[in-house]
Protein backbone atom coordinates (compact mmCIF):
# COMPACT_ATOMS: atom_id res chain seq x y z
CA UNK A 1 0.00 0.00 0.00
CA UNK A 2 1.81 3.34 -1.32
CA UNK A 3 2.44 6.03 1.71
CA UNK A 4 0.25 9.12 1.44
CA UNK A 5 1.97 12.15 0.88
CA UNK A 6 1.56 15.21 3.42
CA UNK A 7 -0.11 18.34 2.02
CA UNK A 8 0.34 22.09 3.53
CA UNK A 9 -1.64 24.95 2.49
CA UNK A 10 -2.43 28.36 3.60
CA UNK A 11 -6.44 29.61 3.30
CA UNK A 12 -8.41 33.13 3.92
CA UNK A 13 -11.57 34.13 3.39
CA UNK A 14 -14.33 36.57 5.66
CA UNK A 15 -14.41 34.94 8.59
CA UNK A 16 -18.18 32.95 8.48
CA UNK A 17 -20.27 29.98 10.26
CA UNK A 18 -18.84 27.13 8.40
CA UNK A 19 -16.23 28.05 6.82
CA UNK A 20 -14.02 25.05 8.89
CA UNK A 21 -16.49 22.74 7.61
CA UNK A 22 -16.07 23.58 3.97
CA UNK A 23 -12.57 22.92 4.35
CA UNK A 24 -12.84 19.55 6.57
CA UNK A 25 -15.46 18.21 3.92
CA UNK A 26 -13.63 18.93 0.83
CA UNK A 27 -10.20 17.42 2.52
CA UNK A 28 -12.49 14.07 3.67
CA UNK A 29 -14.30 14.20 0.46
CA UNK A 30 -11.14 13.50 -1.75
CA UNK A 31 -9.69 10.78 0.78
CA UNK A 32 -7.70 13.12 3.08
CA UNK A 33 -6.63 13.07 6.84
CA UNK A 34 -6.55 16.02 8.23
CA UNK A 35 -3.39 16.13 10.73
CA UNK A 36 -2.42 19.65 12.25
CA UNK A 37 -4.04 23.33 11.69
CA UNK A 38 -3.45 26.42 13.07
CA UNK A 39 -6.20 29.00 12.62
CA UNK A 40 -7.16 32.44 13.78
CA UNK A 41 -9.84 35.34 13.33
CA UNK A 42 -8.12 38.81 12.68
CA UNK A 43 -9.89 41.76 11.26
CA UNK A 44 -12.75 40.00 10.39
CA UNK A 45 -11.03 37.36 7.98
CA UNK A 46 -10.75 33.83 9.24
CA UNK A 47 -7.32 32.60 7.97
CA UNK A 48 -4.85 29.57 8.90
CA UNK A 49 -2.23 26.92 8.21
CA UNK A 50 -3.35 22.70 7.50
CA UNK A 51 -1.36 20.01 7.26
CA UNK A 52 -3.18 17.17 5.80
CA UNK A 53 -1.59 13.73 3.99
CA UNK A 54 -3.38 12.21 1.06
CA UNK A 55 -2.64 9.20 -1.16
CA UNK A 56 -0.55 10.50 -4.14
CA UNK A 57 -2.95 9.53 -6.97
CA UNK A 58 -5.76 11.70 -5.37
CA UNK A 59 -3.71 14.96 -4.47
CA UNK A 60 -4.08 16.52 -7.85
CA UNK A 61 -8.29 16.38 -7.42
CA UNK A 62 -7.95 17.45 -3.78
CA UNK A 63 -5.90 20.10 -4.77
CA UNK A 64 -8.27 21.27 -7.19
CA UNK A 65 -11.26 21.44 -4.99
CA UNK A 66 -9.29 23.55 -2.56
CA UNK A 67 -8.44 26.40 -5.16
CA UNK A 68 -12.27 25.98 -6.70
CA UNK A 69 -12.73 27.10 -3.04
CA UNK A 70 -12.15 30.90 -4.31
CA UNK A 71 -15.77 30.37 -5.85
CA UNK A 72 -17.11 30.95 -2.40
CA UNK A 73 -14.33 33.55 -1.47
CA UNK A 74 -12.26 31.32 0.28
CA UNK A 75 -8.38 31.38 -1.09
CA UNK A 76 -5.88 28.69 -0.96
CA UNK A 77 -2.37 28.11 -1.49
CA UNK A 78 -0.42 25.52 -1.06
CA UNK A 79 3.34 24.76 -0.07
CA UNK A 80 6.13 23.59 -2.06
CA UNK A 81 6.93 20.09 -0.99
CA UNK A 82 9.66 19.79 1.43
CA UNK A 83 12.74 18.40 0.81
CA UNK A 84 14.13 16.13 3.33
CA UNK A 85 16.00 17.43 6.18
CA UNK A 86 20.01 18.04 5.89
CA UNK A 87 22.70 18.73 8.44
CA UNK A 88 21.74 19.25 11.89
CA UNK A 89 17.82 18.79 11.57
CA UNK A 90 18.26 15.82 10.10
CA UNK A 91 20.26 14.34 13.33
CA UNK A 92 18.10 15.93 15.66
CA UNK A 93 20.54 18.10 17.19
CA UNK A 94 17.94 20.66 17.66
CA UNK A 95 16.41 22.07 21.09
CA UNK A 96 13.47 23.54 21.33
CA UNK A 97 13.31 27.00 23.55
CA UNK A 98 10.31 29.34 24.19
CA UNK A 99 10.84 33.24 23.93
CA UNK A 100 8.12 35.65 25.35
CA UNK A 101 7.67 39.23 25.12
CA UNK A 102 5.81 41.66 27.18
CA UNK A 103 5.73 45.18 26.97
CA UNK A 104 3.73 48.53 26.13
CA UNK A 105 3.06 48.70 22.43
CA UNK A 106 5.44 50.07 19.71
CA UNK A 107 6.70 49.44 16.23
CA UNK A 108 9.72 47.32 15.83
CA UNK A 109 9.37 44.56 18.71
CA UNK A 110 8.97 41.82 16.70
CA UNK A 111 11.33 43.24 13.77
CA UNK A 112 13.97 43.60 16.52
CA UNK A 113 13.40 40.29 17.71
CA UNK A 114 13.50 38.51 14.67
CA UNK A 115 16.22 40.08 13.07
CA UNK A 116 18.19 39.01 16.52
CA UNK A 117 16.85 35.20 15.68
CA UNK A 118 17.55 35.19 12.23
CA UNK A 119 21.76 36.51 12.55
CA UNK A 120 21.96 33.30 14.03
CA UNK A 121 19.91 31.21 11.76
CA UNK A 122 17.44 30.22 14.44
CA UNK A 123 14.10 28.51 13.35
CA UNK A 124 10.66 30.24 14.50
CA UNK A 125 8.39 27.23 15.14
CA UNK A 126 5.69 28.92 16.20
CA UNK A 127 4.64 32.52 17.16
CA UNK A 128 1.50 34.65 18.69
CA UNK A 129 1.25 37.91 19.50
CA UNK A 130 -1.64 40.28 20.79
CA UNK A 131 -2.22 43.43 21.98
CA UNK A 132 -4.62 43.54 25.07
CA UNK A 133 -4.45 46.27 27.88
CA UNK A 134 -2.41 47.50 30.42
CA UNK A 135 -3.79 46.89 34.31
CA UNK A 136 -3.07 49.86 35.23
CA UNK A 137 -4.24 52.36 33.36
CA UNK A 138 -5.21 50.86 30.11
CA UNK A 139 -2.18 51.48 27.37
CA UNK A 140 -1.79 49.21 25.05
CA UNK A 141 0.41 46.51 25.79
CA UNK A 142 2.20 43.69 22.93
CA UNK A 143 2.26 40.28 24.08
CA UNK A 144 4.08 37.52 22.57
CA UNK A 145 4.69 33.92 22.78
CA UNK A 146 7.52 32.51 20.24
CA UNK A 147 8.51 28.49 20.11
CA UNK A 148 12.48 28.46 18.40
CA UNK A 149 14.48 25.94 17.39
CA UNK A 150 18.18 26.29 18.65
CA UNK A 151 21.36 24.09 17.82
CA UNK A 152 22.29 22.25 20.44
CA UNK A 153 25.61 23.96 20.59
CA UNK A 154 24.25 27.73 20.44
CA UNK A 155 25.87 29.62 23.02
CA UNK A 156 22.57 30.46 24.72
CA UNK A 157 24.34 33.76 26.78
CA UNK A 158 25.44 34.99 23.83
CA UNK A 159 21.50 34.90 22.38
CA UNK A 160 20.69 36.17 25.82
CA UNK A 161 22.66 39.01 25.90
CA UNK A 162 21.34 40.18 22.71
CA UNK A 163 18.12 39.62 23.53
CA UNK A 164 18.75 42.09 26.49
CA UNK A 165 19.82 44.52 24.51
CA UNK A 166 16.76 44.52 22.64
CA UNK A 167 14.00 44.63 25.63
CA UNK A 168 16.43 47.57 27.44
CA UNK A 169 16.28 49.49 23.61
CA UNK A 170 12.29 48.61 23.79
CA UNK A 171 11.30 49.19 27.52
CA UNK A 172 9.86 45.31 26.95
CA UNK A 173 10.80 42.33 29.37
CA UNK A 174 11.92 39.23 27.07
CA UNK A 175 12.23 36.20 28.58
CA UNK A 176 14.56 32.81 26.89
CA UNK A 177 13.52 29.46 28.74
CA UNK A 178 13.61 25.70 27.75
CA UNK A 179 10.55 24.72 26.49
CA UNK A 180 8.34 21.39 27.50
CA UNK A 181 7.21 21.24 23.73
Amino acid sequence: MPMPMPLVFTFVGADQPGLVETLSHTVGEHGGNWLESRMSELAGQFAGIVKVEVAHEKAPALRAALLALSARQLWVQFAPEPAAPTGAAALGHWRQLRLSIVGNDRPGIVREVSHALAQRHLSVREMDTRITSAPMGGEPLFEAVAHIQVPQALDLADLRAQLNLIADALTVEIDLEESQR
